[in-house]
């Protein structure tokens, strides 16, 4: 499968900072790909790099096969970018904003995409109030809409959902799985990491400019990924059988706690099967599997250490 996007030992460097140290990348069609890292990482200048918002210093990158450094501009028609600041002319229309998006891409008068893309993010009955007076919420949405209006192959965002209320993040997410579904390839930064593990196929980690971790999200999971098991007794118990592979009782005998640590050790599971075996007087058990943060902080904090 041809890559949408390839980037080649991508460096910028700043007069005081290496914000890009050696990026290496590729992004295939009809994935979503979260790019993840702290404040600072790089990622924004990734994203600026790839869409002609900042010059590299070397590297490559190559949109749909076409070197930028060879073709900067046909490439780029089929990018779309939601940015992390709200960026307006208040003095359009949610309506003409997206008609003006459709030109800044060489796409022709399109009234019936506008219409569209206004359905579907919930903006028709805003179409005609200027940009000004929408909400925040409203704004966010106004943002992808102009992302998306001239039907980009490949769509940046960069901390969309930041600032907006649960329900219209839920929202958010359940039309970035609708761009998949459609063949729509995605490439999401975001702070909001339970974000990233609910839609991303592969997840990428930058750090100080240097891309640490790009791997398919359930690999990472299972290669990272800590689970916690806890069982709650209905009596006190004593002492744990002899034999129990690990885990750990409680000082007052009513909790049994064991970590399943990845790829090494015994499992939940297992530690689990022998304390049935023992007839414990188990009244509450629960298994709760790594979250995303979890394996995230473990490779940043890997990183520092």
């Amino acid at each position: 499968m041809d890559a949408v996007l390839e980037v080649e030992t991508l460096v910028k460097q700043y007069p005081s900072q290496r914000a890009l140290d050696g990026v290496s990348l590729s992004i295939f069609p009809g994935e979503i790909f979260a790019l993840l890292g702290r404040n600072g990482a790089g990622k924004t200048t990734l994203i600026g790099s790839i869409c002609g918002l900042v010059q590299k210093t070397s590297g490559k990158i190559r949109l749909f096969g076409v070197d930028l450094d060879v073709d900067p501009v046909t490439p780029r028609y089929s990018v779309g970018l939601v940015p992390q600041e709200l960026n307006f002319d208040p003095f359009f229309t949610t309506r003409e904003s997206l008609e003006l998006q459709l030109g800044y891409y060489g796409r022709p008068a399109d009234s019936a995409r506008v219409d569209e893309v206004l359905e579907r993010l919930e903006l028709t009955n805003k179409a005609d109030t200027l940009t000004r007076a929408l909400s925040g919420g409203m704004k966010r949405r106004l943002l992808i809409a102009k992302a998306l209006v001239h039907r980009p192959k490949l769509v940046f965002l960069d901390e969309p959902t930041a600032g907006v209320d649960v329900e219209l993040r839920r929202d958010l997410w359940a039309y970035v799985r609708r761009l998949r579904e459609e063949g729509t390839t995605v490439v999401l930064t975001t702070h909001y990491l339970e974000e990233a593990e609910e839609l991303a196929d592969r997840i990428g980690v930058i750090d100080e400019g240097k891309l640490l971790l790009l791997e398919d999200k359930v690999s990472l999971m299972r290669r990272l990924g800590e689970r916690h098991l806890e069982v709650r007794f209905s009596s006190k118990v004593a002492a744990l059988p002899q034999g129990l592979p690990g885990g750990a009782l409680s000082e007052d005998g009513r909790q049994f706690s064991f970590l399943e640590l990845p790829a090494a050790g015994p499992r939940a599971v297992e530690v689990l099967a022998s304390l049935f075996a023992a007839k414990l007087p188990a009244a509450d058990v629960s298994i709760e599997a790594a979250k995303l943060e979890d394996v995230i902080l473990r490779v940043l904090k890997g990183r520092a250490s």
